[in-house]
């Protein structure tokens, strides 16, 4: 996706950024590069470009005044990764914004000099995107969505609301870190909440419908969702599926719930679209990635879909309702 392109996307707000006073503007024009997991027509996409472009007008970076924007989206094209990485680098930025762990696992191949602000991945160390959290050492830092210790608390919420579950599947991205990682914290305490858990790989649709209608043959199921970029590509399957053969469903963020999903918890993600232009600002103004240290997420949220679970025969627990965030009703 050109500029132009990404400025009619999120509604012509990034051209209409008045030029901030009250910050001082570099000499020369900047270029900010985004290479975003998910596709353009996503309806997720334009929230979080929007939240990170409010972050950059905050900070007084004004679209055609002193930066440029160019945006590629993967979406599905898992397979065109490294042409639009080689494409953006082509342009010489002065920073890649990078959505994902496959994204940045794609730049950092390309390129070790090139800063790279990251949002929306799970275990940075353990991808080797970094060398520690509070010292990343290289070319690239950003933000961090879960540690591991969190995805028992999805078992531990599939449970709440659907006491009768015992068994679920986990839905992951086996090619990232983090997919194993918070695959064996789910296991280290299924049998102690008597669960059987079955792992599917959440890359391929068609893969994903079929396992998933086998999955449902088993009595007393339900479902769970990890964070990746396999799951956030599929979700609108996923939570057809889900509705299909009525299995009570815990997702990774609220946009799911936003389309339809039984309940989410995580991460306020929109959130960190907006933090992560105040990394892009200060890498801008001269600070290295090396020395920005990776952060956690700042809010948790969890949303009820009433709508959702009523269709699904399901009675959500008062404990539940009285610590959510959010219900759709």
């Amino acid at each position: 996706m050109r500029r132009r392109e990404f400025i009619t996307l999120v509604g012509g707000s990034v051209a209409a950024w008045p030029l901030a006073t009250h910050a001082q503007q570099p000499q020369r024009m900047r270029r900010i590069c985004m290479l975003s997991s998910v596709a353009a027509d996503d309806p997720a996409a334009s929230r979080r470009l929007m939240a990170f472009a409010q972050g950059l007008q905050e900070l007084g970076w004004t679209e055609g005044g002193n930066v440029r924007l160019e945006v590629r989206w993967v979406g599905e094209q898992t397979d065109r990764l490294r042409e639009y990485t080689a494409e953006l680098i082509a342009l010489a930025p002065d920073v890649i914004v990078t959505t994902g762990s496959a994204t940045v696992s794609a730049v950092l191949q390309a390129t070790h000099t090139v800063p790279i602000v990251f949002v929306q991945v799970g275990d940075p160390v353990g991808g080797g995107y970094v060398e520690s959290l509070a010292h990343p050492g290289g070319n690239a830092t950003g933000f961090t969505t879960f540690d591991y210790s969190f995805s028992g608390k999805y078992l531990e919420l599939l449970k709440e609301i659907a006491p009768g579950v015992t068994q679920a599947a986990v839905l992951r991205d086996a090619s990232i870190a983090i997919g194993a990682g918070q695959l064996g914290v789910i296991q280290s305490l299924a049998q102690s909440l008597g669960v059987e858990l079955r792992p599917i790989d959440s890359r391929n649709g068609d893969d994903i419908e079929r396992a998933v209608a086998s999955f449902a043959r088993l009595s007393n199921s339900g479902l769970i969702v990890l964070g990746g970029a396999g799951t956030v590509v599929h979700r609108a399957l996923i939570i057809q599926l889900a509705a299909k053969y009525r299995l009570p469903a815990v997702y990774p963020y609220s946009y799911y719930v936003v389309s339809g999903g039984l309940i989410s918890y995580g991460p306020d993600n929109i959130a960190q679209y907006r933090r992560a232009a105040g990394y892009v600002d200060r890498i801008l103004k001269g600070e290295k990635p090396a020395n920005l240290p990776v952060q956690a997420p700042t809010k948790y949220e969890l949303v009820v879909d009433l709508k959702t679970a009523k269709a699904l025969g399901l009675n959500i627990p008062q404990s539940v309702l009285t610590r959510a965030d959010d219900v759709i009703e």
